[in-house]
Order: structure tokens, then C-alpha cells, then sequence
């Protein structure tokens, strides 16, 4: 009997005590929280619901911050390159910043602490040849060397937490104060950490959740002189510097670190960069802090008879909860925010928690629920491209945030959200009981690994996303596809090997990225390995410039597998003839759209005859499959999440590993639709993920099959799959 109530939370605020009552039962809902913005008054408290409370540690605590000013977050920054045209030559370094978020520290020796260097060379400039005017914040080099560029590697304070300056901004919250980011690692920040939850606890005896949001450090969140993001990354350390954690450093690893280990060229080491062994020493450095210090404030919660919950976002810097140290926070539950399938499973696969919370879009914020506009499409487009991941590994539970009162004036939208959870809970009681079918077992292979489970190609810079959304739409498509997925780097190869029981290795990436590999492919220990695990009957797939270093005589390293290489210009003198297309192809067999590969490779060739061309256009091969001893090589020039792409990728997938015989065994022949199978429960389900109906003939794992027609959106569970 599946559950009718329960696994929801619905965000309240005060003063709005009997329509929270009325969606609590309608949506069936059993844990109310508070938002960035609301707080929940003692009748709120008093309904029969948990009480989920936001707690920020490094944040939201100005009456403490202000006396202990030298104590805020710090992190380094780089100006804009400047030409010089004289040898004198003047940097404002703090040109293109948001002087309300950021402010140079003048606090510690800048001659020590920072760096001014000559771009054009690489050279450091040494301290003695430029000179701070505090004033105007400005470096001036007194010889610089004509028409060289130059930057300036600066520490600053933050004095605005980067969420809250968003949430100000977006819900134009006037003259209410600024957060202050303040760093725990410092000594009377750690000790107020500790001493403030201690007493929280005691004032909010009504709180059963304590929702850490999350513990110290924030993503790498930089705002310009506009009050726009300037630099975003989701993944980026640049939060957790100060002057202490450098001397820290240095104490145990024996080797100081530069502030070019950390500005990198004004990269900042975002995760498309292949990371250096500072950088990844410096990330293992501050997650043990992060995660012992968690755990302290953990123990705290649970000594108090409460549960510790930490969303997966903001200060999340040090907690990833596929690295090694995430299990001794010792935490109960994790909550994030839910965009599509990536992100539900990179929620719900999380380990070392009791259950994990999806909070789904859109937030109840005026940017969505504005008189005229409609939020309803939105929700649908999230709740079906997110229902797919739900069927492979679901979240414990779901909820969504921020004013009620807004959303309430949208009833067509709490009609929706009220099946929506109602077909959670019945979801959640069939898949979690049993694992679903899976066909093959696939391993994404990066720079990163485990670590970036769920969440390589994850970006919240618009330019960046055109850019890689190629790649990161494998992962979409496989967040809900009948496949077992890991994740594996390069080292992991290198020092294990492929685990036996993957079928299909996949390699997907613009050249030079950590998703591609870039020099990783200079490692002819990698190469061989990889090249003998196909021969002996691997599969292998290759998406944009998989394997791509420059390196004798081939740009992908793995060309011989692929039976393609790129064309850099150094063969333009050599014939290629191999460019007409098979008629026919597994690969593409029910293709009923256009081919979208996204953004072009371009001059990608079919090395031999022995390469079967299965798509050839605008002079270039985009699809390309080339059987390597007893395994196989597919290549695929990009793949934007779509349904027909996803069909496209699980075909790809099964020709690679040689099992196309198996493909439909549980299969709806129309892409816009899907089958999960579930034996322990005894039935299975046909998705339609579009919001049209849809008409498809499906296979039922026993060799029979039948048309069904289904509603917009809708599932059909039918009795089966014993």
C-alpha cells in the first residue's frame, strides 16, 4: 500500500497560520521550514509537522562580525590585465569589483601577500619594483617592460555573503543589513560557532531539523562593480583562503603556497581546468577542516535531541559527499536544490546520510510568481525531466522554499504541486524497495572521478553553459536511463585499472578541459590501458574531443579506438576519403528528428575504411563506430540533452558494449518515452516524459510487446517483471 501523506516539506512564514494548514493537507505535507527572508511564528511551530530551521554558522550573526572585522572570509582576486605603454605603469586592481561585497586587506604585509606579475613572460615582478597607493587602490610598476601585460594577485576581505547579496538584490530587500562571512577557522570566530549553536538550541527548543545552510564556506560567488555576478563557480575554493589556512598550509605539506595557486591565471581553477597537485592538496587540506569541524557542531545537534541537515549549496566549500572525509561529519540528512536529473541524483545518491530531500524549482520567489505569468509550466518541465532520475534512485523526500503567501496566489499552481506529490510518494514506495533494471554498467572517466559524482559539467554562467551543455546532457540523459553509472578519473585507472564489470567507458569533453583529460594523455600507462581493456572486449564512447593531446602524430590519443581523428591543420595534404555514410546503422535505427550535435568539432575524420561512418554532414563525421579487437569504439561529435539524444546515447551505449540484442528487452519503442522495471515489486512503469501524449509499443522484458497510449505527462504502471 503505497503512502498517501508524508515526505514533503512546505516552506511557511509568519502570519500565515490556516493556509499553511490548508496546503499542508492537500500537498501532504509533514515537515515545515523557514526560507532566506521568513521565519515561522509559535503557531506556525505548533502545527503537527517537524520543524525544519535555517542556521547559518558563518553568516547572519552582524552583532559578532562587526567587533572582529580582521576575522572576515578572505580571497584572492586578480585585476584586469593591463598593457603597459610606459615603463610607469598603474594597476587598479580593484577596477571591475563590488567595493559592497569585496575590499582589499591592507591588514597583512601585501609585499608578502600578494603578486604582481609580468603575463607576458609568466615572471613574478619582484616587491621592491611596485608600489601600493591605499588611497586609490592602486599598484604602480615602476619599469615595466613596454607592451608586456600585467595583473595583480590580491588577498581581500568579504564583507557581503554572496547568497544573501543575491536574495537582497533579487527580492529588493532595501536597507535591511548585510550579512557579514566570517572564517571559523580563526580563533574567536571558531569559538563563537561553537558557544552561539550551544545557546541557539536551547532558544529554539521547537526546531527538530537544524538545516545548516550549509557550515562555512562559500562557492565562488564574486559580484562587479554593477552588483552582477562576475565569476560563479559552484566548486571553487576561492572562499576558504585567509592568511592563517596559507600558514597552515605551509606548517604540514611543508611547501608555501602562491597566490597564483589560486587566482591560476584568473581561471581560479574552475573545474574545467585539469587540477594541479597544489590545488588538489590544497582541496584535501580544507575538507578535513571543513569536515572536523562540522562534525564538532554536529555532535552539538544531536547531543541536543535534534537532527543535523545540511543543504548542498551556498557554503557548501570542504562537504562533498563523494569525498573521502563526508562520512565523519556524522550528518543525517542532506537537501539540495533540484534543477533535473543531474541534480536529483546527485542528491539522492548521496552516502554515510539517513535520507536525503530534493527541493524542487520554482522558488516561491516574485522573479516566478509575479501577476501575468504563469509558474505552472515550469514546475511541470522540472517535476518530468526530474521524474526520470526519481525512478532510478529516488530522494527520500521533496519540498519547495521560499513565501507560500506568493504561491497561494496561484491556485492552478497548487493543483499541480498536489498530484506532483502524490505521484512522488507512490513513486518513492515502488522504487525504493527494489533496484530497478538495469541493462549495462557505464563509467564516466574525467579528471575528477567520484568526487564530481553527478556533478562535473555543472555551471551557473550562461556563456559557460553554451559551451559545455554538449557534454553535460550524457549525464542528463543517463540521470534516468536504465544503466548503472560511476565515476572514475584518470588515476583511478592508473593505479587500479577498469573495474571488470563495466561494459561502456565514456570520455566526453572540449580538449584540454579535466573532462576530456588534456595532458592526462600523455601517460602512455593510461593509453595502453584503456586501448587493451576495449581490445579484450571493452566499449568505449567518445563525445566532442575525447583523449584530445597533441601528441605523435594524433590529436585523440585514442583514434586507433574511435577509428577518427581532428584535423589541426598539419594534414591538410593528406587525402581523406573516407566520408560516405552507411545506409543504415543500430546506432541511429529509430532516429525520427534532425540530428543535434551542438556545437560542431569540426574537421573530425574517418581515419580507414574500417571505420563505419554512420553520420556525415557539412563535410565532418559525427558519428563514427569502429570495432577494436573483440571490443568497440563509438564516437559522437556532441550531445544536448534531449529525448531523442537520450535514445541516441543508449543505443550508442549497447552498440559499444556489444549487447544490442539486449536493448529491448525492457524498451518503449517511441523516445519520448521510458521503462523502468521493477522485479522485487512485481510491475513496471512506462514514462512519457513530454507534455503531450504519447503513443508507443512496449517490451516487457519477456520477449512480448504492446502499443499503449499515454496521457501528458503521465505514468503507467502495469502488473510484470517477475
Amino acid at each position: 500500500m503505497s503512502e498517501t501523506k508524508g515526505r514533503v516539506t512546505l516552506p511557511s512564514e509568519a502570519n500565515f497560520l490556516e493556509k499553511t494548514q490548508e496546503i499542508m493537507e492537500r500537498w501532504g505535507a509533514d515537515a515545515l521550514r523557514d526560507s532566506d527572508g521568513t521565519k515561522l511564528d509559535d503557531e506556525i511551530k505548533s502545527l503537527n509537522a517537524k520543524i525544519y530551521t535555517t542556521y547559518f554558522v558563518a553568516r547572519g550573526h552582524n552583532e559578532f562580525a562587526e567587533k572582529h572585522m580582521d576575522e572576515c572570509q578572505q580571497i584572492y582576486l586578480m585585476s584586469f590585465h593591463n598593457i603597459a605603454v610606459s615603463e610607469y605603469l598603474e594597476i587598479p586592481f580593484m577596477k571591475g569589483y563590488y567595493e559592497e561585497q569585496v575590499i582589499p586587506d591592507y591588514l597583512h604585509d601585501p609585499k608578502k601577500w600578494w603578486e604582481v606579475i609580468d603575463r607576458t613572460t609568466g615572471e613574478v615582478v619582484p616587491s621592491d619594483e611596485w608600489e601600493l597607493d591605499k588611497e586609490r587602490h592602486q599598484v604602480a610598476i615602476s619599469h615595466a617592460v613596454l607592451f608586456h601585460e600585467y595583473t595583480v594577485s590580491f588577498l581581500a576581505y568579504a564583507i557581503w555573503d554572496p547568497t544573501q547579496m543575491y536574495n537582497h538584490i533579487t527580492n529588493q530587500w532595501g536597507d535591511k543589513p548585510h550579512d557579514i562571512p566570517f572564517d571559523v577557522r580563526q580563533t574567536e570566530s571558531g569559538r563563537f560557532a561553537r558557544e552561539y549553536l550551544i545557546q541557539w538550541l536551547k532558544d529554539n527548543p521547537c526546531t527538530d531539523v537544524v538545516r545548516f545552510t550549509t557550515f562555512f564556506y562559500h562557492f565562488t560567488l564574486v559580484f562587479n562593480n554593477h552588483a552582477k555576478e562576475k565569476y560563479v563557480d559552484w566548486f571553487g575554493y576561492g572562499g576558504t583562503v585567509s592568511v592563517q589556512a596559507l600558514q597552515e598550509f605551509e606548517k604540514e605539506y611543508g611547501y608555501a603556497l602562491r597566490p597564483e595557486d589560486l587566482v591560476d591565471n584568473g581561471y581560479y581553477n574552475t573545474p574545467f581546468r585539469i587540477p594541479t597537485p597544489a590545488y588538489l592538496d590544497y582541496m584535501d587540506f580544507i575538507q578535513r577542516f571543513v569536515a572536523g569541524k562540522a562534525a564538532e557542531l554536529v555532535k552539538i545537534v544531536h547531543e541536543a535531541g535534534k537532527e543535523a541537515m545540511m543543504f548542498l549549496g551556498d557554503n557548501w566549500i570542504g562537504t562533498e559527499p563523494y569525498g573521502k572525509y563526508f562520512g565523519q561529519i556524522g550528518l543525517d540528512a542532506v537537501v539540495g536544490s533540484v534543477g533535473g536529473g543531474v541534480s536529483l541524483r546527485l542528491i539522492s545518491d548521496i552516502p554515510h546520510v539517513k535520507y536525503t530531500e530534493g527541493r524542487f524549482l520554482p522558488y516561491f520567489f516574485p522573479d516566478t510568481f509575479y501577476e501575468g505569468n504563469d509558474p505552472v509550466p515550469e514546475a511541470m518541465r522540472n517535476w518530468v525531466t526530474a521524474r526520470r532520475a526519481i525512478m532510478r534512485s529516488p530522494v527520500d523526500r521533496i519540498g519547495y522554499g521560499g513565501y507560500l503567501s506568493l504561491a497561494c496566489k496561484f491556485p492552478k499552481f497548487v493543483d499541480y504541486i498536489e498530484k506532483v506529490t502524490d505521484e512522488f510518494r507512490y513513486i518513492y514506495d515502488t522504487a525504493k524497495k527494489g533496484k530497478p533494471y538495469c541493462g549495462l554498467k557505464v563509467a564516466v572517466l574525467n579528471s575528477w572521478g567520484a568526487i564530481r559524482s553527478w556533478q562535473p559539467y555543472m555551471v551557473a554562467h550562461e556563456l559557460w553553459y553554451k559551451q559545455c551543455y554538449s557534454y553535460m546532457g550524457i549525464l542528463e540523459a543517463l540521470s534516468g536511463m536504465a544503466v548503472e553509472v560511476v565515476f572514475l578519473s584518470f588515476r583511478d585507472i592508473r593505479e587500479n585499472g577498469i573495474p571488470e564489470d563495466v561494459d561502456v567507458l565514456i570520455n566526453a569533453g572540449a580538449a584540454g578541459t579535466a573532462f576530456s583529460g588534456g595532458r592526462e594523455w600523455e601517460d602512455a600507462k593510461l593509453v595502453s590501458a584503456v586501448r587493451k581493456w576495449v581490445y579484450e572486449g571493452g566499449g568505449f564512447l567518445g563525445v566532442g574531443e575525447p583523449a584530445a593531446f597533441h601528441k605523435g602524430g594524433r590529436f585523440f590519443q585514442l583514434a586507433d579506438v574511435l577509428g577518427v581523428d581532428k584535423e589541426l591543420g598539419f594534414t591538410l595534404s593528406t587525402d581523406k576519403y573516407f566520408n560516405k555514410a552507411v545506409d543504415e546503422h543500430f546506432i541511429t535505427q529509430d532516429r525520427t528528428e534532425p540530428f543535434d550535435f551542438g556545437e560542431s568539432m569540426g574537421d573530425v575524420y574517418a581515419l580507414s575504411e574500417r571505420t563505419e561512418v554512420v553520420e556525415f554532414s557539412d563535410g565532418e563525421v559525427h558519428i563514427a563506430a569502429n570495432r577494436y579487437g573483440q571490443g568497440r569504439g563509438v564516437y559522437i561529435a556532441g550531445l544536448p540533452y534531449s529525448l531523442e539524444n537520450t535514445r541516441l546515447l543508449m543505443r550508442a551505449l549497447y552498440y559499444a558494449a556489444g549487447k544490442e540484442s539486449h536493448l529491448k528487452k525492457w524498451f518503449a519503442e517511441n523516445p519520448c518515452c521510458e521503462v523502468h522495471a521493477y522485479s522485487e515489486q512485481g510491475k513496471y512503469a512506462v514514462l512519457n516524459n513530454t507534455v503531450e501524449e504519447q503513443s508507443t509499443v512496449v517490451y516487457d522484458g519477456e520477449g512480448t510487446h504492446a502499443e499503449y497510449t499515454i496521457a501528458p505527462g503521465a505514468i503507467l504502471w502495469i502488473p510484470g517483471g517477475d
